[in-house]
């Protein structure tokens, strides 16, 4: 979490975790002060008016496969057969995702991974936050529409889009280990290895890299740039990948010339 200070305001930058565990509760008391100081709350989705029947249309829409078409043959047989392999021994099998177009067939498996071991939107950082603001009646806004979000995603070349189910099923093999560290860094603030393990997996696909993370990174930072122009104070909550490295929001927002400071669950608010 780090602390953007405006002319006569604050905008609290959160990195989240969108997936968490039951036993993660109850997250760092930091979190629950800066809510409470924040009025309005930034995610990367309108989280309190999405409408579940139209997200799961655009999902159909954006990521199946045309007629006639499989996962198989956008694949190629060889890098299909090493897929197949690798998720046979997380017995995961591929044949369920047949008519996914890769991107799609990437986000499945993980989720999958994710919630064989616990993890679940429900007790994410979002949810959590979401919870707070219905019964507070503080607005929620969002940076993207779900169509905008898919879109990147789908947009990505079918050799991006490759990559991703690979490394995919490559990180699936060792997801209760990964996870763990990771929410340890993560309560912790160790920017170090979360830049160490999130950012280089995916900074070593460029396209992935300024698709998924960079570029959008620097539309929020406009975003945010506006918000620190007012007099209320604000929480964004976006994934933490995108508050880590050169890239980064925080250091996007100082290459601006704005006042930028790491928070901790020690310090809290000054």
């Amino acid at each position: 979490m780090w602390m953007a200070e405006g002319a006569s305001n604050r905008v609290y930058l959160l990195g989240s975790v969108h997936l968490l565990r039951e036993q993660d509760h109850p997250l760092p008391t930091v979190i629950d002060e800066v809510y409470e100081a924040a009025e309005t709350l930034y995610m990367e989705l309108d989280m309190d008016d999405l409408d579940p029947l139209l997200m799961q249309a655009t999902i159909n829409r954006l990521g199946m496969l045309d007629e006639g078409r499989s996962l198989r043959d956008v694949m190629g047989e060889d890098l299909y057969a090493e897929a197949e392999s690798m998720a046979a021994e997380l017995e995961l099998p591929l044949e369920m995702l047949e008519r996914t177009e890769p991107w799609l067939a990437a986000i499945t498996v993980e989720q999958l991974a994710l919630a064989r071991i616990g993890f679940n939107p429900v007790y994410g950082v979002e949810m959590h936050l979401l919870k707070k603001a219905s019964g507070d009646g503080k607005e929620i806004l969002g940076f993207e529409s779900v169509e905008q979000q898919l879109a990147y995603l789908d947009g990505l070349s079918l050799d991006a889009q490759r990559d991703l189910l690979m490394q995919t099923l490559t990180e699936s093999a060792s997801i209760r280990d990964l996870m763990d560290d990771l929410i340890l860094a993560w309560r912790s603030g160790d920017i170090e290895y979360l830049e160490r393990t999130l950012l280089d997996d995916v900074s070593g696909y460029p396209e992935l890299y300024d698709t998924i993370v960079a570029d959008r990174n620097r539309l929020w930072v406009d975003t945010i740039d506006a918000l620190l122009e007012q007099d209320e104070d604000y929480l964004v909550i976006v994934g933490a990948l995108h508050l880590v490295g050169e890239d980064g929001v925080p250091q996007l927002l100082e290459q601006r010339g704005v006042r930028v400071t790491q928070m901790h669950e020690q310090r809290g608010i000054e």
